[in-house]
């Protein structure tokens, strides 16, 4: 799996990096959203928690896919200012803090 940056856009006021990007996966099965992120986690110098993959794309028989992810300067970052379906399609989950835990199996 090869990823090329297509397209780099800097947003400081969400406090990250929008990325546009295909990947090359000829003779291989198209690449899991995980395996993605990891890879664009180790370019960009920053922990898998904090990118967020909001797109990828297999492209119809010929070995790539385009995709569009988010690298957020934090975990905390991408909590505050992602979509919740996404964090979790990306396996981002947010700490629920141990009080509320704890009240709630009381009851």
């Amino acid at each position: 799996m090869k990823i090329e940056i297509k397209e780099q856009k800097k947003n400081p006021l969400l406090k990250r990096e929008e990325v546009r990007f295909e990947v090359n996966h000829s003779g291989e099965e198209t690449p899991k959203r995980n395996a993605v992120a990891e890879e664009i986690a180790k370019m960009f110098k920053t922990k898998r928690n904090s990118v967020v993959i909001d797109e990828l794309k297999g492209r119809y028989g010929i070995g790539l896919s385009d995709g569009y992810a988010k690298v957020y300067e934090s975990k905390e970052a991408a909590l505050e200012f992602e979509n919740e379906h996404l964090l979790a399609r990306n396996g981002i989950a947010k700490e629920e803090p141990a009080s509320e835990a704890a009240e709630g199996s009381e009851e």
